[in-house]
């Protein structure tokens, strides 16, 4: 049998195009949103309104609700060239991976017709209310809690590690609304613009650069039942159905072959002679980019055809986040073969490099530690063998 991955004529259009636009649009040195330079955040910002105004946002999107209904595989094109070229839609990727999804599945009309047009013309960002002090990856020991109240709820609690809250106009919350059921019971989904009283978003510090991290306070938060998203009680399936698309929708492959590729002729002539044992990790690194790409595309396979296996989305995101680790230590270890240039006015690969280095920190723990991935792959096989 042999096995085709051209891609289709209608895919590599669309490559072209965005390829254009990023030419045209981002500037030279960009590598990124999320830098000490508030220009490159309002790059972004602009980058997703263009994007928006050519229906590339709600590429994939059905019709009823404004999308071109075009294919997964040109969505995919789209997610690589994005994270190819340092991500310019910055933290928008998580409306179109997930939060939109949720909403077509999840959201009442009157929050669809909210929400929706405005993530479509790139004009809304979101952060997600999920992470608390004393529960990361066993997301279900949340503690913030939405106590009923005269026509609604009052929302006290802590979210930790909420990636754009600083940036983001909405919140998309997980609070617990009835502490007598069981820990993945009882949970509700709330959708509340930050801007609301009672809510607090405090900048965390860290070597990832600004805009990224926070903590998020909230101190009797009122949520009508318009705020509600899904059923009540019912957060936890809303969650685990949503954030299998999050998990497969980050192409960092795509920056990590890059990276590897570009290597070569940053070196110059000092790539030739670096030590064997480097370049042949270069070589294997790269091997297994093209790894985790197919895992990927396997992954968008099925979701194409209508289901997701969340043993798949597992098995991905533990190759990709282990793959992103392999890839930061190989640049560091290339970056000390180059000879000493200005450290005021460093290269762009250089800057993309140590960039990238510092994300792969924490990618084994962030969206689902490598230990919880594992177990979701075990639970999936079981009841694959029942």
């Amino acid at each position: 049998m042999t096995l085709d991955f051209r891609e289709s004529p209608e895919a590599e259009s669309l490559r072209d195009q965005l390829r254009t636009m990023i030419a045209d649009l981002l500037p030279e040195e960009f590598v990124g949103g999320f830098t000490d330079d508030p220009a490159d955040m309002e790059t972004t910002k602009a980058f997703c309104r263009e994007l928006g105004s050519r229906g590339l946002i709600s590429l994939t999107w059905p019709s009823e609700y404004g999308g071109q209904e075009r294919s997964t595989w040109e969505q995919m094109a789209l997610r690589e060239e994005m994270w190819a070229n340092y991500e310019p839609r910055g933290a928008q990727y998580m409306n179109v991976n997930w939060v939109a999804p949720a909403l077509m599945r999840f959201g009442s009309q009157e929050q669809k017709d909210r929400h929706l047009p405005a993530i479509a013309a790139g004009e809304e960002i979101w952060c997600q209310g999920f992470s608390e002090p004393e529960a990361g990856s066993d997301l279900a020991s949340l503690r913030t809690a939405a106590k009923s109240t005269a026509g609604g709820w009052e929302i006290s609690g802590q979210k930790v590690w909420t990636s754009y809250a600083t940036v983001a106009q909405w919140i998309f919350l997980l609070a617990r609304t009835d502490p007598a059921a069981e820990k993945h019971r009882g949970i509700t989904v709330f959708i509340l613009p930050l801007d609301r009283a009672g809510i607090e978003v405090r900048p965390i510090r860290s070597m990832v650069g600004p805009h990224h991290l926070n903590e998020v306070f909230l101190d009797g938060v009122w949520a009508g039942p318009e705020d509600v998203m899904g059923e009540v009680n019912d957060g936890w399936r809303v969650v685990r159905e949503t954030l299998a698309f999050e998990r497969v929708g980050i192409a960092r492959y795509a920056r990590c072959e890059r990276l590897l590729l570009e290597a070569p002729t940053a070196l110059g002539d000092r790539w030739s002679a670096l030590p064997l044992t480097l370049t042949a990790r270069w070589a294997m690194a790269l091997v297994h980019t093209r790894l985790a790409r197919t895992l990927a595309y396997r992954v968008i396979d099925t979701q194409s055809s209508g289901r997701v296996d969340p043993g798949d989305v597992a098995a991905y995101r533990i190759v990709v986040t282990q793959l992103e680790q392999e890839v930061g230590e190989v640049l560091m270890d290339t970056l000390g073969e180059l000879s000493p240039g200005d450290p005021d006015e460093p290269s762009k690969f250089v800057r993309a490099a140590e960039d990238h280095w510092r994300y792969a920190q924490a990618s084994t723990v962030a969206s689902g530690s490598i230990e919880m991935q594992r177990i979701l792959m075990t639970r999936s096989m079981e009841l694959g063998r029942r």
